[in-house]
C-alpha cells in the first residue's frame, strides 16, 4: 500500500528535520573575528542558555553592529519553535516539481504568497516576504547530522515584491560548522556579495569556543 504525502506533510517533515538547539542548551562565550574590505575586528560574544545574546570587547560601532547580526543569525536559526508555532496559520499545496526531484509547496492563509521547495528532506528553496522586500534563499549545501540537517552553502538575493526584480546582487554563504561539547556551533562564515561588479569578501570567525 503506497501512502501520499499530503503538501504540509511533506513540508512539516522537512521542517522538523532542521537541526536546533535543545531545551538543554547551556549556551557558550565566544571569541569572534570579523575580516572585511574595512579592516579586522576582534569582540567577545555569549549565546545565552534562552538564546539571547550579547556581543562585547569591541569599540568600533558599525562592526558591532555586523556583528551581532550575526549572532542573532545563529540564534534564530537554531530555536526550536514547533511547526504548529511557525506555519499553523498557513495552509500548504504543492506546485512545480524540479527536474532534481524538489517539489514546490505553495503557501496559503495568513503566509499567502510564500513558497519553498523540499528536496531529501531537506527545505532547498525559501521564498518568502519579510517587511518591504522578498527574499528568495536557495541553499545548495547540507550538513546532514544524526539530529538533523544544517545548511552549508546557500545563496540570497532580495527583491522588490511588487515588480519582483532583483533590489541588489546575490550574496552567496559557506558556513563550517563543528560539534562541541554535543552540540552543532558556527565556526566560520565566509560571505561574498558584489559591489560596482566587484566580489566583495566578508569573513566572521568563532573561536575559543567554551560551553557554560
Amino acid at each position: 500500500m503506497t501512502l501520499t504525502l499530503t503538501a504540509e506533510a511533506l513540508f512539516r517533515s522537512a521542517y522538523e528535520n532542521r537541526y536546533t538547539w535543545d531545551k538543554d542548551f547551556p549556551g557558550y562565550t565566544c571569541d569572534i573575528t570579523l575580516i572585511s574590505s574595512q579592516g579586522t575586528y576582534t569582540a567577545k560574544g555569549e549565546i545565552k542558555s534562552n538564546l539571547q545574546f550579547e556581543v562585547s570587547a569591541i569599540e568600533d560601532e558599525l562592526a558591532k553592529k555586523a556583528i551581532t547580526g550575526q549572532l542573532w543569525e545563529i540564534t534564530i536559526h537554531r530555536v526550536n519553535h514547533s511547526f504548529e508555532k511557525s506555519h499553523g496559520e498557513n495552509t500548504f499545496s504543492f506546485g512545480e516539481k524540479d527536474d532534481n526531484g524538489a517539489v514546490e509547496i505553495l503557501v496559503g492563509g495568513a503566509g499567502a504568497g510564500n513558497k519553498y521547495k523540499v528536496h531529501d528532506n531537506t527545505v532547498s528553496f525559501v521564498y518568502r516576504k519579510i517587511g518591504n522586500s522578498i527574499v528568495a534563499i536557495n541553499t545548495f549545501d547540507i550538513l546532514n547530522t544524526e539530529e538533523g540537517y544544517l545548511s552549508q552553502g546557500y545563496d540570497s538575493i532580495y527583491l522588490n515584491p511588487e515588480t519582483k526584480q532583483p533590489k541588489g546582487g546575490k550574496t552567496v554563504f559557506h558556513d563550517t560548522f563543528e560539534k562541541i561539547n554535543g552540540y552543532y556551533v558556527l565556526t566560520n562564515r565566509r560571505i561574498t556579495s558584489e559591489e560596482n561588479g566587484e566580489a566583495i569578501i566578508t569573513e566572521y570567525q568563532f573561536s575559543n569556543i567554551v560551553f557554560n
